[in-house]
């Protein structure tokens, strides 16, 4: 007769130490963030955190978070795209077009441009899908073609350079911040709203996704340690939102970067196409044989990345203020080291949205921090692609170990 306690048997909380081991990506990610943003508080004297400076990486990051985000489905279906920084000056041109000198609409526009994001981001999937073309190849291709057309574009409809100014309306989204309804004298009063109800939402997904993975027998942490984690991420959003309220709210692109954070979180983790992309990534001969259409989910991924890298197209040119032959010039290694340094594997099929958020807040809090300290380009560069090597090396020494 077995004396165990059912109890103890029906019990899936694993130690600490065990849940960090099994969730190492995400935490190391999330560790070195924090580390970097301390370093650089220290070593700028405490200007990091200012309100202007929290608002402007926010500002001048939430494109590089919106492309990370179909970018890591690419990488996680084994792929990987080199022409979005192309795109993005490409529909940055075709923006400039229609609403600057065609005096369109602005929603037909908008419209047009995620259109022909689409479109580009076809182009790419079919060769790759359908002809089995190497992706590589094919977005290399794409990455010249589409840097043309937008040099062909300025030089043939604009003065030279530049395609501009838009009109206030068409830059809303990129340079304008969520409306305050209340005096509360010096403190937006809508974004501390937001700020303080965003860790409570958090919290209250993360103990429902708790409550049904330890209903399912899936390991949870203890119940203390998942306390203390909501309530350090809690405290870190509210002084970050708080110092951006201080100044002049949350800005509107902040709003739509978050949307689709959330959209693209519950994509992969609850919906059947993200699970299909992630089996795709892992073994696609085996995803193959179990009746997916693999082609077809490969052919969606890139259109996926297109429509992304049309709506960071029109970000960047609305927030510059004109359409320029070198918008979005470099922008696709900034978002591939943003996805591969947030935990994707390069050989496909892992990868998750909050690691490619973390990711590109990395490279955004290196971005400003570096040039808050003077550095030049040509040093930033080096310093962006030794962490990204770091990064890439972790992830397959980790591999190699397990």
């Amino acid at each position: 007769m077995s004396s165990a306690n059912p109890a103890t048997e029906s019990s899936h909380v694993v130690s600490v130490g065990d849940h960090i081991r099994n969730n190492i990506r995400e935490y190391g990610m999330l560790i070195a963030l924090v580390v970097i943003m301390l370093l650089f508080q220290y070593l700028t004297n405490g200007v990091l955190f200012r309100a202007q400076n929290l608002t402007n990486i926010v500002l001048q990051n939430s494109f590089i978070v919106i492309m990370a985000l179909g970018m890591l489905l690419v990488i996680v279906a084994g792929h990987i795209d080199l022409s979005v920084g192309s795109v993005v000056g490409f529909v940055g041109a075709v923006a400039g077009v229609l609403v600057v000198q065609m005096h369109m609409n602005l929603a037909l526009a908008t419209v047009i441009c995620l259109l022909m994001g689409a479109a580009v981001g076809a182009w790419h999937g079919y060769f790759i899908a359908y002809h089995r073309i190497p992706s590589f190849i094919v977005t290399l291709s794409g990455m010249l073609v589409f840097r043309g057309l937008t040099y062909a574009i300025i030089n043939t409809t604009g003065n030279g350079s530049s395609i501009g100014p838009f009109p206030p309306a068409f830059q809303i989204v990129a340079t304008g911040f969520i409306p305050d309804f209340f005096d509360m004298g010096g403190i937006h009063s809508t974004s501390i709203f937001l700020t303080i109800a965003i860790p409570i939402v958090m919290f209250l997904m993360s103990w429902r996704r708790r409550s049904v993975n330890e209903a399912h027998g899936i390991d949870v942490e203890p119940f203390g340690f998942f306390v203390g984690q909501n309530l350090v991420i809690a405290a870190a959003t509210i002084f970050i939102g708080y110092q951006i309220s201080s100044y002049r709210g949350l800005p509107n692109v902040l709003v739509l970067m978050l949307v689709l954070i959330a959209l693209y979180a519950f994509a992969t983790q609850r919906t059947t196409i993200g699970r299909r992309i992630y089996a795709m990534g892992g073994n696609e001969k085996a995803t193959k044989l179990s009746g997916i259409d693999t082609r077809r989910l490969t052919f969606y991924t890139f259109i996926n990345m297109g429509i992304l890298a049309s709506i960071a197209g029109i970000i960047i040119a609305t927030r510059l203020n004109s359409a320029t032959a070198k918008g979005g010039d470099g922008l696709e290694l900034d978002v591939i080291a943003a996805c591969f340094i947030g935990g994707a594997s390069a050989s496909g099929g892992v990868g998750k949205v909050t690691g490619a958020v973390i990711g590109a807040l990395i490279m955004g809090v290196l971005n400003q921090g570096m040039s808050i300290l003077g550095y030049q380009t040509d040093s930033q560069k080096m310093i962006k692609g030794a962490v990204l090597l770091a990064a890439v090396f972790i992830d397959v020494y980790n591999k190699n170990k397990g």
